[in-house]
């Protein structure tokens, strides 16, 4: 039976403290430069819960990710308001009914939430206006910043605060969102500590399933164990998105695991499977992926594209430091894993011509990688001023920024054999001649490979937070029940025997 070394850590309120402070100084500091006047109040208005369609049925509730990062209200419902002149804060609780206690559990007090929450007042929604009017009746007519602006990630908007009353208030809807975004960019040592757990819980729980995998099973079942190990021994009732668990061809699949493709797939020998899932703990996330041989042991071309992928992955994250842009490390791995294809005659002809044409985006569609935190694709990915570029596989990139220190970002090279992009490809007169057409069609059916780390740059370096099986002789050593990590001599032996 599986177990873990591991223990959900306590989370210290104070993390949201720490983000408010940092808030109100970005806040602070960007309204000395301006002409704002430097005093008003940040209202942020929490998630709801929802019902399912027209029915009773209430989803599981996971709060608002700005609101979460500045009060870590685990309750919905809620308000929240920061002075930005004193820094004090304040949360507005929903005034529950008395039946609530027989169907939902006890009513708390507002004591409860201002201890548990370390905020300096809790007052009801009802008192919204009031309370804000009465904490700011000595400057006149009260300001507040609200939260609206656009996700260059989902292209939706965020919700500015509502309330009964809020007529009554001057309101700024543009100054918020980007400094507030930026400041979730950079992450405190309490919040690299939570995602540091939630990626040491996934890990675990990643090689649980490889451990695991057999052939014949369905990739729901490889679901459903990364599920079970990151809750029941890591406390993670959420994941920070949908899992992906293709098999074959659905490895091709970029956002396989959705409703219309749900891994439902029984898996054959000879199969490689791509598994991209990460738990979330106290809203902080991960992001891994993994791919290997189901059936435990690695053919000649699924080691050919895996060790292209693998060698862009373990390159990029040898590079990374404060200064580097991220562009060009989207063009390192598409660079690396050309060459191994070159190597591996699926492409002929000049590397340098290939990246000239974009055929790097034919492999590798995706970014290289996103920032990670309160969100799986975190905020701040492009700042004001910063273009999306237009050219293939580069307008997908999540962010074109120089990286710095205290940055989260996942570092997730791929290569993928999708007809969808391969036939226009092999047909165009542009780039047809880099393709060599008898080979390539025994990739057909291959589906592809990902590899996927979560990665905290340093002040002159980085760090990568994931630990799990990456060369092939230690997924092939995992498979066939070795512990993991292994143990040094097998690893020197292993070395020795494949040559690395």
């Amino acid at each position: 039976m599986a177990s873990s070394s591991l223990t959900p850590p306590e989370v210290p309120m104070e993390l949201h403290a720490i983000n408010r402070g940092k808030l109100v100084k970005s806040l602070l500091q960007h309204l000395t430069e301006s002409t704002h006047p430097l005093h008003g109040f940040v209202l942020l208005q929490g998630g709801e819960e929802q019902t399912r369609h027209d029915t009773d049925h209430a989803e599981l509730f996971r709060q608002e990710s700005y609101f979460a990062y500045l009060f870590g209200v685990r309750e919905p419902g809620f308000y929240g308001a920061i002075d930005i002149a004193t820094g004090k804060s304040i949360l507005f609780a929903p005034r529950l009914p008395a039946e609530y206690a027989v169907w939902l559990g006890e009513i708390k007090p507002l004591s409860y939430f201002k201890e548990r929450y370390m905020v300096s007042k809790v007052c009801y929604t009802d008192e919204i206006a009031g309370v804000l009017h009465d904490e700011y009746k000595e400057q006149g007519k009260p300001l507040l910043f609200l939260l609206h602006g656009l996700n260059t990630d989902s292209n939706n908007f965020s919700k500015p605060a509502e309330f009964e009353g809020i007529e009554k208030f001057k309101t700024d809807l543009n100054t918020l969102h980007p400094i507030l975004a930026e400041c979730r960019v950079f992450k405190s040592d309490l919040e690299l500590a939570l995602i540091q757990y939630a990626n040491d819980i996934s890990s675990e729980a990643h090689v649980e399933v490889m451990r695991k995998t057999t052939v014949g099973m369905k990739e729901y079942q490889l679901e459903s164990m990364f599920l079970h190990h990151t809750y029941m021994y890591g406390g993670c009732r959420h994941c920070s998105y949908t899992c992906i668990c293709a098999t074959g061809g659905n490895s091709a699949v970029l956002h396989y695991g959705h409703a219309a493709a749900p891994n439902d797939r029984t898996f054959e020998d000879g199969d490689m499977a791509l598994l991209d899932m990460g738990a979330e703990y106290h809203f902080y996330g991960s992001d891994i992926t993994c791919s290997f041989p189901v059936n435990g042991k690695f053919t000649s071309d699924q080691r050919l594209i895996y060790n292209a992928v693998l060698q862009a992955h373990n390159t990029v994250i040898s590079a990374m430091k404060p200064g580097v842009n991220w562009i060009d490390m989207h063009k390192l791995a598409e660079k690396i894993i050309l060459d191994s294809l070159k190597k591996g005659c699926i492409v002929v002809g000049d590397v340098d011509d290939m990246m000239v044409k974009r055929l790097g985006a034919v492999f590798m569609p995706h970014g290289l990688g996103h920032f990670l935190g309160i969100d799986t694709h975190d905020t701040g990915g492009y700042l004001e001023g910063l273009e999306r570029p237009k050219e293939p596989g580069l307008k997908s990139l999540r962010t074109v920024r120089d990286l710095q220190e205290g940055m989260v970002i996942t570092v997730e090279p791929g290569c993928y054999f999708i007809d969808a992009l391969l036939a226009p490809a092999m047909e165009n007169s542009e780039t047809s001649k880099f393709f060599n057409h008898e080979i390539i069609g025994r990739f057909k059916s291959f589906g592809g490979v990902r590899i996927e780390s979560d990665v905290h740059v340093t002040s002159n370096g980085c760090k990568n937070m994931t630990n799990v099986p990456r060369e092939t002789w230690e997924i092939e050593a995992v498979m066939a029940g070795s512990p993991w990590p292994l143990d040094k001599s097998s690893i020197h032996s292993e070395n020795g025997r494949e040559g690395k």
